[in-house]
């Protein structure tokens, strides 16, 4: 599919905006969990991140065939459904096992460990040898990964599970980018936007049940259904729902095949810096110069990459 300079310029500003919400979604899911601390005392921490992701991608799995006709037929297409068994079972993955790592670890950490997602993107697609690397693309891949992890100081690693788990969950972002896309070429990107959505919603209901009857606390779906009347708990989640699912995934289906894959991923690493001052605002971080340094690397990476292409599709008009 051949992309225009306008059009992949527009997508990288809407993957961008994307970016902005997913800040936002890194500190709603620290405090849906914070807001849940008493009941984590007692219940299984595998129970609790299991039902908050399924209510998240619930409300967006609703949400989105509200606003779109194409959505709506989704569950009728096939090949939607195909698209987004794929994608929704890798971000599935993605969304438990670094929810599940993000209640024991920084989220300083957390940030530099999903930022691998960059480097893991570069090294799927060449492997596949579907998304060649040209020498911008490393440098822009380089750039990103040192902003992104050190956009609030050098990251004090000590690895337990919780950090295997986290660069795990890097993995598996990193093969969503590449599968987001092949698929959103192939299918109806709002389509299999709202499959993936009910994907997600049976795979963690599933995961839920397992998780109710090999847990070894007494906690039952009513125990949890309880969650949602706690104000502080339902607002993060409803703000992931809406914005963090329903918004930011459709955009991201709809514009990230304008763009190389390698390219998107070096514009989602701007997700921590969006993170770092929204923890600012929230008197959960403190303001250094790292923010100015990794932020400074990352739109380096983006600018360069940015120039790189365009220069490579002047040539090749010349």
């Amino acid at each position: 599919m051949q992309t225009d300079i306008s059009t992949r310029r527009r997508a990288a500003i809407w993957l961008l905006f994307v970016t902005l919400i997913w800040g936002g979604t890194f500190v709603w899911m620290k405090k849906a969990l914070d807001s849940a601390a008493t009941h984590l005392e007692v219940w299984d921490l595998a129970c609790v991140v299991g039902f908050m992701v399924l209510i998240r991608f619930l409300v967006a799995a609703i949400t989105l065939p509200i606003f779109s006709t194409r959505a709506r037929i989704a569950l009728a297409d096939r090949g939607a459904w195909k698209g987004g068994i794929i994608l929704g079972l890798l971000m599935f993955g993605g969304f438990l096992t670094q929810m599940l790592a993000l209640n024991e670890i920084t989220p300083a950490v957390s940030a530099f460990l999903t930022s691998l997602y960059v480097v893991f993107t570069a090294l799927i697609g060449l492997k596949m040898k579907s998304h060649p690397l040209t020498t911008v693309l490393v440098s822009g891949v380089i750039l990103a990964t040192f902003g992104a992890g050190f956009i609030d100081g050098p990251p004090h690693l000590t690895w337990g599970w919780a950090e295997l788990l986290t660069v795990f969950s890097a993995l598996l972002f990193a093969f969503h980018i590449i599968f987001t896309d092949s698929v959103t070429k192939q299918f109806d990107p709002l389509a299999v936007t709202q499959t993936s959505f009910l994907v997600v919603v049976i795979a963690s209901t599933l995961t839920l049940i397992f998780a109710l009857i090999f847990t070894t606390v007494e906690i039952n779906i009513l125990d949890l259904l309880g969650l949602l009347i706690e104000f502080d708990v339902l607002i993060w989640l409803l703000l992931l729902g809406v914005l963090g699912s329903f918004v930011a995934i459709m955009i991201l289906n709809l514009y990230q095949r304008h763009l190389h894959p390698v390219h998107a991923a070096i514009i989602y690493a701007f997700e921590p810096v969006w993170a770092t001052i929204y923890a600012l605002a929230e008197g959960l971080n403190e303001a250094t110069f790292w923010l100015f340094i990794g932020g400074g690397a990352l739109l380096i990476g983006n600018i360069l990459v940015e120039s790189g292409k365009r220069a490579d599709e002047n040539q090749e008009s010349e």
